[in-house]
């Protein structure tokens, strides 16, 4: 119902409602935590040090949406965003988020959680 496709790259159709991101944001994480700018995002909470949960406006229909972000501190270090318990799908919810930020590259301290100066993050499923 009210699918619409648009022709994509070359002959390709593309789907407008399965290729929008359904939830985005923009975030500071060091010190105060405070939301930069989103879309379908209602708050977000600092569960502590790169520990943070995402609500969002409108609600998923299913956990079974897709992730992807990247965190960076000043200075040489980069992170990027996991689940809180990945494996059991403990994170995922389909009205709430909860992900942690992690060091994976810089000058010392990977796979140490931090809080990041700039965070974004995006989400793709199907909403409720």
């Amino acid at each position: 119902a009210n699918s619409m496709t648009i022709r994509g790259e070359g002959s390709n159709q593309t789907s407008i409602q399965q290729g929008l991101a359904k939830c985005w944001s923009n975030f500071k994480g060091d010190g105060t935590s405070a939301i930069n700018d989103s879309f379908n995002m209602a708050s977000l909470t600092d569960n502590g040090t790169g520990d943070y949960t995402i609500s969002f406006t409108n609600d998923f229909s299913n956990v079974n949406y897709s992730f992807a972000g990247i965190s960076m501190y000043v200075g040489s270090r980069v992170g990027l965003f996991g689940s809180e318990g990945a494996l059991t799908n403990d994170g995922f919810a389909t009205g709430t988020f909860r992900t942690k930020t992690n060091y994976v590259g810089g000058t010392n301290g990977e796979g140490t959680a931090y809080d990041a100066r700039h965070n974004g993050i995006n989400f793709h499923g199907d909403l409720a």
